[in-house]
């Protein structure tokens, strides 16, 4: 009894016992985070076949530009880390595989099927992870607030895609695509990685329920009407009145200057 008390007297056995502790929390913490994580339930990872077929796609498609390891090259940025959820929105929209170098690649008919462009996906999410492809109860709007996402894309997203998702132009060649064949996955696969100048809006930044809200308002805004006849983009009456004003006064004047410069002539 003597020699424990002794041994436990020493400053040595203090940092032993607190380590140990730490390394007992640790373990309990871990076990239980495991086993209780959502990701885990809700994304299962991709099969090493999917992987490897993902991989053979991916070099005689991608690996030009990209490089045989995703790492990048002069031609193309790395794919290290920009996740499935990037791969997705490039292949799945054709902007991807590139038919020729461009100041940004557009929206084409997509080269890749819906398998292959999962199986690329996943082989690049398995080099180093990133945002995920959103599974259906992510990007469905079932009971969202269009309201709300008016209010939420009015102010992160008009200024670049016009009020109603229509596109516009931006500097150096680029511009915000029209987001009228976007499908809801799309749209949300490009909140969550940002491609070519758009900003990344995580569900930090935007709740997945408020982009779920601000996918319903794009989507429903496509089969709204017009107010007040014609589109102007579709931002309502007052533009369309101003519009109507200044070309009905441009007319005036215009009208006026001719009756003029004929009185002009015959006197």
């Amino acid at each position: 009894m003597s020699w424990i008390i002794a041994r436990r007297r020493r400053p040595v056995a203090g940092y032993a016992v607190v380590l140990l502790g730490l390394i007992a929390v640790g373990v309990v913490y871990a076990a239980f985070t495991t086993q209780g994580s959502p990701a885990s339930a809700s994304s299962p990872a991709a099969s090493s076949r999917e992987t490897a077929v993902g991989r053979q796609l991916f070099v005689q498609n991608c690996s030009s530009c990209h490089g045989l390891l995703a790492q990048g090259t002069n031609t193309g940025p790395s794919l290290i880390g920009v996740g499935a959820a990037a791969v997705d929105f490039q292949v799945s929209t054709g902007r991807m595989p590139l038919k020729e170098i461009e100041a940004q690649a557009q929206r084409k008919p997509p080269v890749l099927n819906t398998a292959q462009t999962h199986a690329i996906a996943a082989y690049i999410s398995s080099l180093g992870g990133g945002p995920a492809i959103p599974g259906a109860s992510q990007v469905s709007t079932q009971g969202a607030d269009t309201g709300l996402g008016q209010q939420l894309f009015t102010s992160n997203c008009a200024q670049c895609h016009n009020f109603v998702g229509a596109g516009g132009a931006l500097t150096q060649g680029k511009y915000a695509p029209a987001l009228t064949a976007s499908t809801p996955t799309q749209i949300y696969e490009a909140m969550l990685t940002g491609p070519e100048a758009m900003p990344v809006f995580n569900d930090t930044t935007i709740t997945p329920s408020e982009k779920r809200d601000m996918i319903a308002y794009v989507t429903e805004t496509r089969s709204a009407p017009n107010p007040g006849g014609f589109s102007l983009g579709r931002v309502g009456p007052v533009t369309e009145g101003l519009v109507g004003w200044i070309g009905g006064i441009g007319a005036l004047v215009l009208s006026a200057l001719w009756i003029t410069a004929k009185r002009r002539v015959h006197e």
